[in-house]
């Protein structure tokens, strides 16, 4: 079978993953080098945590997640994750906490409530002031993300990737499974999937709305000297609420040596904008931006005023509605994944996988939608999904050869 992905950020390389895992050929098209620095992908961490608010069916499929990555890690040969933990806060009135802990509860998965003065013992970084709710999850870390595109990249070159980086699509025919190139070339296929990200709108109007690009901000600081050591023990935060909140990933050293740094940010959806205009004011953070970020922090974190400011990044996420993935098919030869929403990451390898046994018939496409989408499948759904077979029982050194 060969196949077209058009976008190289991590949708679209752990679906080249999954589909050369199981015999595909691929090309895959990206419009900067690879890794893109404009791409959502592109930075230094993404997280990777159970609690989700009333979500459900994305917290059940995080166990499907950290399945799917240890695959990806045997096939790349290095562990590309970083465990921190997961601290969860919410101030008086905001439920996303409450909401959470009630679903891990029922979902079996460990956490742990805290009272103010555990708080306040366990995490001196804090000012428990405001804080309503508080309870901590032993899972949870740091998904090194420019890393695994790199470490993707090279993996998926060397087992026979057919990688054209610096070109743009022009146009999709899904009912004939082609793409018609910046260049003019015209490249067929047995099916061809567009990961395109906030760039999806622009190649395919008619998802505007389930790929909206939103604009977002994240500011990585220095904290006082003296609280070096506490940050490099706390776990990731959340204060995630319904007008304000964010989150903290909390500086780590990988194995290899890589210090993560510190970073905040919030999950607001930010104003729409051009993900393709670099020089346009679009990828510099104003003053106002970065407060608007440092804001929330002040409230929680002791000393604030003591923290310094080292660099502010930009990128884009793709939003759809509810924040649910859309996988759909634009023909009878051609699909679709967008509405990554600022929580895709997490879910990609596992994604990739999913949508490589629909694109080959090894799995219904519209269960694999559904589930995709958030959907709380039953054990008794998961065979028509496959992936709690299919590629699951293939070994970590499947074939490569074409089929």
């Amino acid at each position: 079978m060969k196949t077209i992905i058009v976008g190289g950020g991590i949708m679209g390389l752990c679906a080249a993953w999954a589909l050369r895992r199981l015999g595909a050929e691929v090309t895959l098209i990206e419009q900067a080098s690879l890794p893109n620095p404009l791409g959502s992908s592109v930075d230094q961490h993404r997280l990777i945590r159970y609690p989700y608010g009333a979500a459900r069916g994305y917290a059940r499929m995080v166990h499907a997640a950290y399945d799917s990555w240890e695959r990806l890690w045997r096939d790349l040969g290095v562990t590309l994750y970083v465990e921190t933990g997961t601290l969860v806060l919410s101030g008086p009135g905001d439920d996303w906490a409450a909401q959470s802990r009630t679903m891990l509860a029922a979902e079996g998965i460990q956490h742990e409530s805290l009272d103010a003065a555990a708080l306040a013992a366990r995490f001196p970084l804090l000012d428990g002031a405001g804080i309503a709710e508080a309870f901590q999850c032993e899972h949870g870390g740091i998904l090194r993300a420019e890393a695994i595109i790199g470490s993707l990249k090279h993996h998926l070159l060397d087992r026979g990737l057919r990688l054209l980086s610096r070109m743009r699509v022009d146009a999709v025919d899904a009912e004939a499974g082609a793409v018609r190139l910046m260049d003019g070339r015209r490249l067929q296929a047995d099916q061809v999937l567009v990961a395109a990200g906030p760039w999806t709108a622009a190649l395919l109007p008619d998802l505007a709305e389930m790929a909206r690009p939103s604009r977002q901000v994240a500011v990585y600081l220095a904290p006082p000297p003296d609280l070096a050591v506490a940050w490099y023990h706390a776990p990731m935060l959340l204060d995630i609420g319904q007008q304000t909140g964010f989150y903290a990933v909390p500086p780590r050293v990988s194995g290899d040596g890589m210090r993560l740094g510190l970073k905040i940010s919030d999950h607001r959806f930010g104003p729409t904008g051009d993900p393709g205009a670099p020089f346009a004011g679009e990828r510099q953070a104003r003053p106002d931006e970065i407060e608007a970020i440092l804001a929330p922090a002040r409230q929680r974190l002791v000393r604030f005023d003591e923290y310094r400011v080292v660099e502010a990044r930009t990128c884009f996420y793709d939003v759809a509605p509810e924040e649910r993935f859309q996988f759909r098919r634009l023909g009878p030869r051609g699909a679709v994944f967008c509405g990554s929403s600022g929580h895709g990451f997490k879910f990609a390898s596992c994604l990739g996988e999913a949508m490589a046994l629909a694109l080959t018939g090894q799995a219904d496409f519209a269960a694999v939608a559904d589930w995709i989408g958030g959907a709380l499948l039953t054990p008794m759904d998961q065979p028509a999904l496959g992936v709690f077979g299919g590629i699951n029982a293939l070994p970590a050194s499947a074939s490569d050869s074409s089929a």
